[in-house]
């Protein structure tokens, strides 16, 4: 006989605990997503129903596969915005073509995400430097604001750049609807006001903290209620007033879009930097929230649940998602414990789309369009720019010109500029490994930066510390670096080369490593290793290298007791002194 897993007393302990903080998070969240879902649609150039598909399959999918509870997946704008652009190099807005476009860009980058995940490849985000993401997320939301201002002010404008948007608005002022100007502003004036205001202001009616705070949460719900209900009162749609318009009852259908193998092989790089942006802001996001209840996310895991929600928004029609930071604080906040939080959200959807669309008739898009504002002033961030730019200058011109391109040629550029000036910074800094010549400090086995300690060294021995695995780029590095200093110094006998910080040596270092030892004989100079890490004596070992060297030490004071036993004793016996040199 068949015997279900499932028992009554396995679902009691989630009925007392969970379910209420679950239920609560996924009222409120639901609340949001409506209207967020519909905004960003429109943001990606597709039907409002896009956004809204986007918030049923996809969340179902997460919720089984995913391992953030707090994690609201969905519709975001950033996603949607690479969605317009990507889409829109292969056909116009609003034609079959473009959603054929939408649909296959959310397979691809969901069939990216999944194999990256199956293969455990979560680690190549990490080589998307943080001030590179920062800037071409805060140049996207200045995109995304500017997109938004023919719906705020009623005109047609034309371009996906600053320097086509601007003149553009600038070349329509003059046709300006002034009811959807109105509308705007008073939508954009109490949706600003509404996050920090409505809140005290419940508070004052007398509703208990709790409560003020969720009900606040509705403030995008309630805009969208009270303009649509202006709209048809005021039967503003015939004053020129955009609306949404009829919007198809039902649940998704489900489908897999017509194939099309030169429209995909277009849209597999953009696909693939959707990919890569949605996991770095979902990841960020979930690792945040998983820190503040010192719980843990799978980086793998989050990939193939990230992949499968994507499929899953190709398959019903749906625009591609990922994690969304504002929907995903305030399910944290709302209580949710569980992802269940984000399988109800998903069936409220589902229930919303059977009953409600026919009340978002005279939904105006100004009022979509002020809800994606009010969302994107968060990404911007003004002052990470002269934070990186003060503390590295590298890293503040990659920010600033990943920034600039994104900005002046559009999101797909400035995120492939951003993702070179990243591997760039990364092969640079590696490529010239911070190496120090090192001393004893008086009075103590410890050695230290010439130039930072007042150390004791000797003129026939020395010592550089490599503060860096040695690989193919920088393996030459040390090697002329090594030459220099022994041509400029010929009291030089020996050379101690400390690797208490290098992780690897790849083969090309070795070869490197061969030819330095040939030439340090050639010239009188002894090779001596000091402080090597087990899995790099590991791999030397298997060679022939260490054969030919002339002493391999366990730590630096070993070697100089080897190779200057009087001064090295001397020194150990001297009073402690750890003094520092002043740097200019």
């Amino acid at each position: 006989m068949f015997r279900s897993g499932f028992t009554l007393s396995g679902l009691r302990p989630y009925l007392r605990g969970p379910l209420a903080g679950d239920l609560t998070a996924a009222v409120v969240v639901t609340i949001m997503l409506i209207p967020q879902g519909m905004a960003y649609a429109m943001l990606a150039g597709l039907p409002p129903q896009a956004g809204l598909y986007g918030a049923i399959l996809p969340l179902l999918l997460y919720a089984v596969l995913g391992s953030s509870p707090a994690l609201a997946v969905g519709p975001v704008a950033v996603v949607a915005l690479m969605t317009a652009a990507a889409a829109g190099l292969v056909a116009e807005t609003g034609t079959p073509g473009y959603e054929l476009a939408a649909l296959w860009i959310a397979l691809l980058s969901g069939a990216m995400m999944l194999a990256m995940g199956l293969l455990r490849l979560g680690f190549v985000a990490n080589f998307l430097s943080h001030p590179v993401i920062s800037g071409f997320i805060t140049a996207a939301g200045i995109l995304i604001a500017l997109s938004q201002v023919r719906h705020l002010l009623g005109i047609q404008t034309i371009g996906k750049t600053v320097p086509e948007v601007l003149p553009s608005i600038l070349a329509n002022l003059g046709d300006v609807n002034l009811p959807t100007l109105a509308l705007s502003v008073l939508v954009l004036a109490f949706l600003f006001w509404s996050r920090k205001g409505l809140a005290p202001l419940l508070r004052r009616l007398g509703l208990p903290r709790a409560a003020a705070a969720a009900l606040a949460k509705g403030g995008l719900f309630l805009a969208v209620l009270v303009s649509t209900l202006a709209v048809w009162a005021l039967s503003l749609d015939q004053a020129g007033v955009r609306i949404l318009g009829h919007i198809p009852a039902g649940l998704p259908p489900l489908a897999l879009p017509g194939f099309d193998l030169d429209l995909i092989m277009l849209l597999i790089v953009p696909s693939a930097m959707i990919a890569l942006v949605g996991y770095v802001e979902s990841i960020s996001i979930a690792q945040t929230l998983a820190a503040k209840k010192r719980q843990s996310i799978d980086p793998d895991r989050e990939l193939v649940a990230l992949g499968a929600a994507n499929l899953g928004a190709g398959l019903s029609q749906a625009m591609p998602v990922t994690g969304g930071l504002s929907r995903s604080i305030v399910n944290h906040e709302a209580g949710a414990e569980t992802r269940a939080a984000g399988a109800m959200t998903a069936l409220m959807i589902g229930a919303a789309l059977l009953a409600l669309t026919p009340l978002l008739f005279f939904l105006p898009s100004a009022t979509l369009a002020a809800i994606i504002i009010v969302a994107v002033v968060s990404l911007l961030d003004f002052r990470a720019l002269p934070r990186a730019w003060s503390y590295s200058r590298a890293d503040g011109a990659a920010m600033a010109a990943t920034m600039a391109v994104t900005l002046l040629l559009g999101v797909e550029e400035g995120l492939m500029a951003g993702v070179g000036l990243s591997l760039a910074l990364h092969l640079y800094r590696t490529s010239r490994p911070h190496v120090a010549e090192v001393g004893q400090v008086p009075g103590t086995g410890h050695f230290r930066n010439i130039n930072r300690y007042e150390v004791v060294t000797t003129p026939e021995v020395l010592t550089l510390r490599v503060d860096e695995s040695l690989y193919f780029p920088n393996a030459r590095y040390l090697e002329e670096l090594v030459q220099t200093r022994i041509a400029e110094s010929p009291d030089i006998k020996h050379l101690v080369l400390m690797f208490s910080a290098v992780n690897d040596v790849d083969a090309s270092a070795l070869e490197s490593l061969e030819m330095l030892l040939a030439k340090l004989h050639a010239a009188g100079v002894s090779l001596h290793l000091s402080e090597v890490k087990g899995p790099v004596m590991d791999r030397l070992q298997r060679t022939d290298f260490l054969h030919h060297v002339d002493g391999i030490h366990l730590t630096q004071l070993d070697a100089m007791a080897a190779l200057a036993p009087a001064l090295t004793e001397e020194t150990l016996n001297q009073p402690r002194c750890e003094r520092r040199k002043v740097l200019a």
